[in-house]
């Protein structure tokens, strides 16, 4: 008799203490803030997607463990959801700083590049042997210019992807123009 009833005691005082535990609301409140704040950090959003994505996962992990009353889970997520969020953020200029150095160093290695492909062009009008539309390359020239300029306006604007990705598209137009100029030369030379 007093093994049961030292066992209805236990009971009875689980259930009291189970039913005594609140659920982490500081916590979650924090985590909600946390992934928001990741969310409207534009290089967070940019650059670190998958550690973004990995915090709402966290965010949404804990919602469901403390609608289901397993409160210390959802604490543990929260947890989670507030580190990933924090590193979101760093990762995010990290990757911003990363990106801003790629563009600009991208932009000024072109410079030289116009110089190298202006002066070919020039050369190649010179010669009469090769045959090439100097003309063409000259328009094609011109709007390698008009994109770089557009891709240094968007490094400025801070819109690092746009500007890499004209920059390279600039690059790969001027390597063309250098690449039918010096085929045009061994072609001349290869008529002597």
């Amino acid at each position: 008799m007093k093994n049961i009833l030292l066992l209805l005691n236990v009971l009875i005082l689980l259930l009291v203490f189970s039913a005594c535990e609140k659920p982490p609301t500081e916590e979650m409140e924090l985590a909600h803030e946390m992934v928001a704040r990741a969310e409207n950090n534009a290089d967070a959003v940019n650059f670190a997607g998958i550690t973004l994505t990995r915090a709402r996962g966290a965010l949404n992990n804990m919602q469901i463990e403390a609608d289901a009353k397993r409160y210390e889970a959802a604490r543990t997520y929260a947890a989670e959801a507030i580190s990933l969020a924090e590193r979101a953020i760093e990762e995010g200029m990290v990757g911003a700083i990363l990106a801003r150095e790629e563009a600009a160093a991208l932009n000024y290695s072109l410079l030289t590049l116009f110089e190298e492909t202006a002066g070919a062009i020039n050369a190649a009008g010179a010669d009469g042997s090769l045959d090439l539309d100097v003309d063409a390359l000259s328009a094609e020239l011109d709007s390698a210019r008009r994109l770089y300029n557009e891709a240094r306006q968007d490094l400025l604007d801070e819109n690092l992807r746009d500007s890499i990705a004209k920059n390279q598209a600039v690059r790969s137009t001027l390597s063309g123009i250098n690449g039918r100029i010096t085929d045009a030369a061994q072609a001349a030379l290869g008529k002597k």
